[in-house]
């Protein structure tokens, strides 16, 4: 199936973010494009799309130790407390997470 050609290229400003952030690490040197390939194939048998990419980004940085499975977790708990937090329309922003109850 081929895209329009006026079409964006990411349906959302998160992936875009998450594109970005692949070839960021990947340009510092935190995993080749080979060893990219082979977690990304790990990750899953869904269709390859950008949630599957942050996942796979995920695991990566906490195989290499840079961060844990804990703090993913609370990230993402942060980020769920700040959506509710978050006015209809408006950017989610970490600062708005009130913390945990």
């Amino acid at each position: 199936m081929s895209r329009p050609p006026d079409a964006p290229v990411f349906a959302a400003p998160w992936e875009a973010q998450t594109f970005a952030l692949v070839v960021s690490l990947h340009d510092a040197g935190l995993f080749t494009w080979s060893e990219w390939a082979r977690a990304l194939g790990r990750s899953g048998h869904r269709t390859a799309d950008y949630a599957l990419w942050l996942e796979t980004i995920e695991a990566l940085i906490a195989e290499r130790g840079l961060t844990s499975a804990a703090a993913l977790a609370e990230r993402r708990a942060a980020f769920a407390r700040a959506a509710a937090a978050t006015p209809h329309g408006e950017p989610i922003l970490l600062e708005n997470d009130p913390g945990p109850e």
